[in-house]
């Protein structure tokens, strides 16, 4: 009786981490089109402030760099929320 005792006392709880190796590649392609997203933001401004500069409203500013920031963060979700133990 004791040796099965002894067994179980030795046996420690295996440590795992949440996240696998998918999920933080993953999170590192979701960050860095974050990081894009935020890089192509910037600029457009003018150095004096009595002159206005229609370049802060082109295609980049408005529709491209929103959006990779979007899908980023969609892309951050889908890395949290993914499961690598499930098998198909």
């Amino acid at each position: 009786m004791s040796k099965k005792q002894n067994n179980n006392q030795l046996q420690k709880p295996r440590q795992e981490f949440i996240f696998q190796k998918k999920n933080y590649l993953f999170m590192f392609i979701g960050l860095a089109l974050i990081s894009l997203g935020f890089i192509l933001m910037s600029g457009g401004g003018s150095d004096d402030p009595n002159v206005f500069n229609p370049e802060i409203y082109n295609f980049r500013r408005i529709r491209l760099a929103p959006t990779l920031v979007l899908i980023g963060l969609g892309i951050e979700v889908y890395a949290i929320l993914l499961n690598p133990h499930k098998k198909k």
